[in-house]
């Protein structure tokens, strides 16, 4: 069996580590699914997704050098990563977010400048 870049095949997930999972291919090779290659969304362990003996379907995304670069997220049909603008949500969270750290500011300077005797406070003879 050839495999080529794009191609879409099963296999079993043999191990998994903290950087990604193994899958034995059908021709009996193993390649390797990145943790960036798992979901669409953010990945923190990669058991949520997958377990040893799991039969799952991945695309060929690279081979060099005889090492086999999969993805599961690309033969589930999902679009290739684009950055997209910052939405308004972000927008709206850093907005409170440097109010709120402002008026935190502001209230610290008022407590210290009272205890230091700041604004026309008492003078050394």
């Amino acid at each position: 069996m050839v495999l080529e870049v794009g191609s879409i095949v099963e296999g079993k997930v043999t191990g998994i580590t903290n950087f990604g999972a193994f899958v034995q291919l059908e021709d009996g090779r193993t390649g390797l699914v990145h943790i960036s290659e798992i979901a669409d969304a953010y990945v923190r362990d990669i058991r949520d997704y997958v377990k040893e003996n799991d039969i799952v379907r991945v695309k060929v995304i690279n081979v060099k050098d005889g090492k086999i670069g999969l993805s599961i997220r690309q033969a589930n049909g999902s679009p290739p990563e684009r950055r997209r603008p910052p939405s308004k949500q972000f927008e709206d969270r850093l907005a409170r977010f440097l109010r709120e750290s402002d008026e935190k500011l502001a209230d610290l300077r008022r407590k210290t400048e009272s205890r230091r005797g700041g604004r026309g406070g008492w003078s050394r003879p």
